[in-house]
Parts: C-alpha cells; sequence; structure tokens
C-alpha cells in the first residue's frame, strides 16, 4: 500500500483514546504481512482490555521507531487535494505511522535489519502503551519518537501537570441563595486563584502556560450548585515542586486539587544534518524513561492543526519524514551515535 493510500486508511479508523482496537488490528494484519515477506516479528503487548501496543522487529532493533496509534475527539475521516490529506490524526500521528512504515519497507528493500516499529495507545490522555513498553524493553539502544514537528529534531519540549479541581456546596433554591452554597462560585474563585500563579521561564523551554480546559457542575439554573469541577494543565518547563504549592495554596479549605497527571520537561540531543527546535507539546519520551533508548523527537505535520477541525498534514512533509527516518535509522545503526 502506498504512503498516501496507508495514512487515509489509517485516518479513516476512528481511535479516539480508549477505543484503539480497531486501528490497532489493522495495523496488525498490515505488519504482519510485512514481517511475512521480509523475515520479520511482530508482537501485541497488552495494555489494557482491547488496547494494544504493536511491536514489529527485524533481527535485534538497535532502532526503533515509534508514536501512538490514539487520536483526540471529534473523529472526522479522511479527504484530499494535490498538496494535503485531512482528517482526524493526519498529521497527529496516523501520518507519521505511514510514514515509519513506509521507512521500514525501504529500509528492508536494501537490506538493512536491527530496527524495529512500535506503535501504543493512550498517548493523548496518559501515556497508558509508552507505560506498559517501558517495562518491555527489546534491548533498543534509540528511539525515534514520531510528532509532528514540521520535520525538524525537537530540542526539547515541555512538560504536563495535569489536575482535576472539585468544589462541594450546599443545594438551595436559586431564590433564596444564602440558604445554600454554590460549589460554581466557589469553583470561579478558585480556578482565578490558580490563574494567578506566577509561571515559571526557561531560556531554551520558554515560559510556562496554563490551560483551563473543561468546567463542569451544577443541576439547573434555579438550583445552587452542591458539585463543580474543572479539569487544569499546566505546560511546565522545569521543577514542578514551587508550582504543585502554588496549587496546593489557591485550592486550600476551598477545593480539592487531585494530580493526574505529570509528564517533566525533557532537553533531547542533536542529530547531524537536521534542522531544529523547541516544542510546547508533551510526548511518550518521558514515559519510556529511557527503557528503548536514547531518544529523539521529530516528525511530518504542524501542531498547529493537530487537534483541530482543519488538522492535515503536507504530502511533500510526509515523503520527506520516509526519508529522513531512513537516514536516522541507517545513520545510528552503522555508527551508533547521533552526530559525527
Amino acid at each position: 500500500m502506498q504512503l498516501f493510500e496507508l495514512t487515509r486508511a489509517l485516518v479513516d479508523i476512528e481511535s479516539t483514546t480508549n477505543l484503539e482496537k480497531n486501528v490497532g488490528d489493522y495495523l496488525f494484519a498490515h505488519l504482519s504481512a510485512l514481517v511475512a515477506r521480509s523475515g520479520g516479528q511482530i508482537q501485541r503487548m497488552s495494555a489494557e482490555q482491547n488496547r494494544d501496543n504493536l511491536f514489529a522487529f527485524w533481527g535485534e532493533p538497535v532502532v526503533t521507531l515509534s508514536t501512538h496509534m490514539d487520536t483526540v475527539p471529534p473523529y472526522f475521516g479522511s479527504s484530499e487535494d494535490e498538496q494535503f490529506i485531512f482528517g482526524r490524526g493526519a498529521c497527529d500521528a496516523k501520518g507519521i505511522i505511514a510514514a515509519m512504515v513506509a521507512a521500514a519497507e525501504k529500509l528492508l528493500a536494501g537490506g538493512t535489519r536491527n530496527f524495529g516499529l512500535l506503535f501504543v495507545v493512550g498517548e493523548e490522555r496518559n501515556s497508558a502503551g509508552a507505560k506498559v513498553a517501558a517495562v518491555q524493553p527489546h534491548g533498543s539502544r534509540f528511539l525515534i519518537n514520531g510528532e509532528p514537528t514540521e520535520n525538524q529534531l525537537a530540542l526539547g519540549s515541555k512538560g504536563a501537570l495535569r489536575y482535576e479541581i472539585t468544589t462541594r456546596g450546599k443545594l438551595a433554591h436559586s431564590a433564596y441563595p444564602e440558604l445554600g452554597h454554590s460549589a460554581i462560585h466557589t469553583l470561579l474563585d478558585v480556578l482565578q486563584g490558580i490563574r494567578q500563579i506566577p509561571l515559571a521561564e526557561d531560556p531554551l523551554l520558554g515560559r510556562s502556560t496554563l490551560n483551563i480546559g473543561t468546567i463542569s457542575g451544577g443541576r439547573a439554573p434555579n438550583v445552587v450548585a452542591d458539585h463543580a469541577e474543572a479539569e487544569v494543565m499546566f505546560r511546565t518547563v522545569g521543577d514542578p515542586t514551587a508550582l504543585r504549592q502554588a496549587v496546593e495554596a489557591a485550592t486550600a479549605g476551598r477545593a480539592e486539587a487531585h494530580e493526574v497527571l505529570h509528564t517533566p520537561a525533557i532537553r533531547l540531543n542533536e542529530f547531524e544534518g537536521l534542522p531544529t527546535t523547541v516544542v510546547a507539546f508533551t510526548t511518550d519520551i518521558p514515559t519510556f524513561n529511557g527503557a528503548w533508548g536514547e531518544p529523539f523527537l521529530i516528525g511530518p505535520g504542524s501542531i498547529h492543526v493537530a487537534h483541530t477541525a482543519e488538522e492535515r498534514i503536507a504530502k511533500k512533509e510526509l515523503c520527506d519524514a520516509v526519508e529522513i527516518y531512513a537516514r536516522m535509522t541507517t545513520q545510528l545503526l552503522a555508527t551508533g551515535r547521533s552526530a559525527a
């Protein structure tokens, strides 16, 4: 199957986080055919029921190309024009999967072995697949992780610190608010306090940021709310200790702050001949925790259209990515290092 056809086939299979089974089954069949004709092996790694990572490899894998199979909602299928392929996951990260598979085919056609393909579940929510893969290493010394970086090598990425903030109140008729206590009013006050927290800066990664992603609560317009909650995410650039203390202070006595996820900020190495960038998003790399080797972060597509209704990937970038992944793999296998 050609690169663009595989990209569209993957995009057309819904795989919102927790619903990766169908795309995993499709990829397993596709990769099984590839390993059957090229003398490789393929394994499923169970992350949760009906949610499997896939690992295909040839020889003793020294280099592993990896990205994720899940996408954010809402799902929408593929389309294309002369320049772009559109659809949910086109750049984040199904086009990257297709480019990595095409790179594997190119490498195998040239007689190259000792590399693998690792596709995981759950990156968009809690890195569930990477957590499982981290405790099942296969001896790889280098990990090429794919995310939309416009085919530039990322020298660093911000971390993430996510909280669920919950407030509780007392029900009352809205005509007599003094008889109750609004959890929503309290939540709004708490969130305002969280918005006032000073955010750290880093010379390489830039400034930390805050996003209040969801707010919910209450029962009806004429009822004083007895419950409310919000999900907030900080993009961090260093040690989160001070930030955690600030969240604790902002919520003390008024709300419950439950830390859901922490992914540390990371710094990465250069690779000879590749342009570089710095990205603000987080990846599975910290969760792999070095178990699959020294990490590199690079992939086709722009993060600025990922997670949007205009998600797309340039066909030229897809083709370029195939060459980049093949060259990186070849060089790492030949020299055992990222630069001359």
